[in-house]
């Protein structure tokens, strides 16, 4: 059997598993298709994003660090990191203004966790890179340019 099949199978029974011994409602398992925020994700520059957020001006913050590599040599998988150095951190984020869709990542950080998240994006082509970050009711921002030789979004 291929695996990619075997793994969907696998993940459809644990769901219908959990809906069905009530572990997860019904309405739980809906509810994660309208709990998105769809004017954040379709934003195209840093401005929608923060308006979406309710985030009117956020403040740049050497507390904030953002780690990404100068060039990347293949936009499909390039590797950042954010960290926080302050408390109260509940929500973490990366913004690439060039990529079609500018947030590209937001992560909800659970209390008394400690803020620090990495992944890897795709980069349509060179530009900066914003890490956003929410520290009780205020907004900070770190930014790095990452230059990229082969693009990652369709390029």
């Amino acid at each position: 059997m291929d695996l990619r099949r075997r793994n969907f199978l696998q993940a459809g029974a644990v769901l219908s598993f959990a809906v069905m011994s009530g572990v997860l409602t019904l309405e739980e398992a809906r509810a994660a298709e309208t709990q998105w925020n769809k004017e954040l994700f379709e934003a195209t520059d840093n401005e929608g994003v923060f308006k979406a957020l309710g985030a009117s001006s956020p403040e740049k913050s050497d507390k904030v660090k953002l780690v990404a590599p100068d060039i990347a040599e293949n936009g499909a998988v390039v590797p950042i990191a954010l960290s926080a150095d302050m408390e109260n951190v509940t929500m973490m984020a990366f913004l690439i203004p060039e990529n079609p869709n500018t947030m590209t990542g937001m992560f909800n950080i659970p209390e008394g966790t400690e803020a620090n998240i990495a992944t890897r994006v795709k980069m349509a082509k060179t530009s900066d890179i914003f890490g956003l970050v929410k520290a009780g009711d205020k907004y900070y921002l770190a930014q790095k340019e990452v230059k990229v030789t082969l693009g990652g979004c369709g390029g």
